[in-house]
């Protein structure tokens, strides 16, 4: 139980979290009842938010470690700066519908679990509105939990105790085989994770799934794509999704292991812009046991 104030944020998954300044949280003031939250509900909102670039990273971090993907790329001295999710450039001009970037945020409305693609994947994305375009943009969420719970046995067997395997390029080639070229997407080699995974905390289960996602263990190539399709077309049925309409200062939580998501068309030659944080999953978040070694 928690003194939060709290309503659903569907029948089947969620709640948005009231009256509550997450820049006054910390690791010994309400965090605790938030993380609580997080685990059995998978996915927080809240709403008018005011948080900068620090207070978001000091927030991310009560979480775990922040993912920084380019770390191998960034001079000793240059500091790590939040990611945006967004199509303006540095003069405030926007890109282009075809532009490479922009194809790169459409890869993202494919449903996908962030990083599942890198040896370390995402516990959570901590994301914050902050340009919003006049229509379209939503963010979607997609509770694998609540559909792993209601999926007919006969769908069940088709995917328990088997592993899946994940790679970066997979999904960018979906948009556009150019872009799954560029060297970007093929500086981690593939990844191989449990498909079903239990929760360390309250063992609930959910599946495990990502438009990176291309082979299943036990299946050949067309299989897997057939198997994957039917997996994420249940998981995202209505009864398990939520659609998200940004406002500036919102902020969406969810639990990558137990969350498909995928952002939505917008005018393209209107502004958009989310700040995003990932935070890794860590041993006691359930890494060790979500890895398949198994050689492909």
């Amino acid at each position: 139980m928690t003194g939060l104030k709290t309503s659903p944020l569907t029948q089947t998954f969620g709640v948005v979290i009231h009256d509550l300044q997450l820049a006054n949280i910390s690791q010994d003031h309400l965090f605790p009842e938030l993380r609580s939250l997080f685990e059995e509900h998978s996915a927080l909102l809240f709403r008018n938010q005011q948080i900068d670039d620090a207070r978001h990273m000091a927030i991310a971090q009560l979480f775990g470690a922040i993912e920084d993907r380019n770390a191998d790329e960034r001079p000793v001295d240059e500091p790590f700066s939040v990611p945006e999710v967004s199509n303006i450039r540095q003069d405030g001009s926007v890109t282009d519908q075809m532009d490479q970037h922009t194809l790169h945020l459409k890869s993202n409305m494919l449903w996908h679990s962030d990083s599942t693609f890198m040896p370390v994947p995402a516990l959570t994305n901590i994301l914050i509105g902050r340009v919003i375009p006049s229509t379209g943009g939503a963010t979607q969420l997609a509770s694998t939990r609540a559909a792993w719970a209601d999926m007919p046995e006969m769908l069940k067997a088709k995917i328990r105790d088997r592993g899946i395997w994940h790679h970066y390029a997979v999904s960018r080639a979906k948009i556009s085989e150019t872009l799954a070229k560029l060297p970007m997407f093929h500086k981690w080699p593939a990844q191989h994770w449990r498909a079903v995974l239990r929760n360390p905390i309250n063992k609930k289960e959910s599946l495990y799934l990502a438009s990176h996602a291309y082979a299943v263990d036990g299946y050949n190539e067309l299989e897997s794509e057939k198997l994957l399709e039917e997996l994420i077309g249940f998981c995202t049925q209505k009864d398990y999704v939520y659609s998200h309409d940004w406002q500036a200062g919102d902020v969406l939580i969810w639990d990558q292991r137990a969350v498909l998501h995928r952002g939505t068309p917008w005018p393209y030659d209107e502004p958009r812009k989310l700040s995003s944080i990932c935070v890794s999953i860590a041993p006691e978040d359930g890494l060790h046991e979500m890895r398949l070694v198994e050689d492909h």
